[in-house]
C-alpha cells in the first residue's frame, strides 16, 4: 500500500473526515460516502447509490487511514450481515440461481467459503451451480451436496481460462428466473439474493448491488477461511463502481436475448465489461446498497488487473 505524507494525511482530515463521520452517523448513510471529487445519484426508493463516473475507484480515506475501512466494513455488515451456513433452506423451485466458474486447487478453499456465504441466504429460495473448466474433474465429490456440479472439459489445463464459457454453461443448467454470475472468491450478505429478487420483481432485468467491495489482506485470508463468522478486518482496499464485475444478476430472458457472455474473451478480464456494455440496453438497476468481501489470492497469470 502506498505511503502518504503529511500533506495527504492533513487533506484527508480536512476534506474527507467530516463527510466520512456524517456518513457513519445514521443507519444507511454509509452508502452515500464517496471521494470528494465524485458524484452519486441516490434512489429514494431503495436508498441505493449509483456512481456517476466511468471507472472503479478506491476510497481515498481508507487508503490514507486504513482504520476507516475497517469501521466502514463493520458499519455496512451490521446492516447487511455476511453469514455462513453449511447448506441453504430447502426450496423446490429456486428463485435465484448462483452460477460460479472454477478452475484449479489454489482457489478451492475460497470457493468453499463463498459457497458457505451463499448457503446462508435467507428469505428466498436459491440454488448454486459450480462449473469446473478443467482437463479432468478435480473438485467433483468435494463440494457440498446441495451444490450442482458441472464439468466443462478442455484439452489441457494449460489452455487459458474462459470465464464466459463457464457462465453460459451454468445458465443452461439453472432453474431460476434470475441468475447471479458470481466469482468464486466473493462473500455476499445473507440478504443478497432476497434483495436481488425484490428488485427483479419490480421490473429490473440486470442488477448490480455492489456498493463497496472490501479487498482483504493476504495475512487475513486464513482467519476468514477458518472462521464461522466474518472476523474484524482492515481492508487492503475499498473499491467503488465495480459494475458488472465479480457478481452480477441477470434475468433469464434478458440474458438469452443479449446472447450471454462473449466466449471470444479468454484469460481473465474484459468479458464482464463487455457484457455490462451490452446489458445497458436493458432495464438496469445499479443503485447499490451492499458490501461484498473479496478474499485475497495470488493474481491469475493471464490477468492484467493489479488487485489480487
Amino acid at each position: 500500500m502506498a505511503r502518504y505524507g503529511l500533506r495527504q494525511k492533513a487533506g484527508a482530515v480536512v476534506y474527507d473526515w467530516p463527510r466520512y463521520v456524517r456518513s457513519m452517523a445514521r443507519r444507511g448513510a454509509w452508502v452515500t460516502y464517496r471521494n470528494r471529487s465524485e458524484t452519486l445519484t441516490i434512489d429514494p426508493r431503495s436508498g441505493g447509490a449509483r456512481c456517476e463516473w466511468v471507472f472503479t475507484s478506491e476510497l481515498h480515506i481508507a487508503n490514507v487511514y486504513p482504520a476507516t475501512g475497517r469501521w466502514l466494513l463493520r458499519r455496512a455488515t451490521a446492516e447487511w450481515p455476511i453469514l455462513f451456513a453449511e447448506r441453504p433452506m430447502q426450496s423446490a423451485e429456486p428463485r435465484v440461481s448462483f452460477i460460479i466458474g472454477h478452475r484449479g486447487e489454489t482457489r478451492f478453499p475460497h470457493l468453499l467459503k463463498t459457497l458457505d456465504s451463499i448457503a446462508a441466504q435467507r428469505g428466498v429460495g436459491i440454488e448454486c451451480i459450480v462449473v469446473e473448466q478443467s482437463e479432468a474433474p478435480l473438485v467433483r465429490g468435494r463440494l457440498p451436496d446441495w451444490v450442482v456440479y458441472v464439468h466443462q472439459p478442455i484439452g489441457s489445463n494449460s489452455e487459458p481460462y474462459n470465464r464466459s464459457r463457464t457462465f453460459n454453461e451454468g445458465v443452461r443448467h439453472a432453474r431460476a428466473p434470475l441468475f447471479v454470475l458470481h466469482d468464486n472468491d466473493f462473500l455476499v450478505p445473507a440478504d443478497y439474493a432476497a434483495e436481488l429478487a425484490r428488485r427483479h420483481d419490480l421490473g429490473s432485468e440486470v442488477i448490480d448491488l455492489k456498493r463497496f467491495m472490501f479487498y482483504i489482506k493476504e495475512e487475513d485470508v486464513t482467519r476468514v477461511l477458518q472462521s464461522s463468522t466474518l472476523p474484524s478486518l482492515t481492508p487492503l482496499h475499498v473499491i467503488q463502481n465495480l459494475l458488472g464485475g465479480g457478481s452480477l444478476a441477470a434475468d433469464r430472458r434478458a440474458y438469452s436475448e443479449l446472447g450471454g457472455f462473449d466466449e471470444s474473451f479468454v484469460g481473465w478480464g474484459g468479458e464482464d465489461n463487455e457484457f455490462w456494455d451490452r446489458a445497458m440496453k436493458r432495464r438496469v438497476d445499479a443503485f447499490a446498497t451492499m458490501p461484498l468481501v473479496h478474499i485475497w489470492h495470488e493474481a491469475q497469470p493471464e490477468k492484467k488487473a493489479k488487485l489480487g
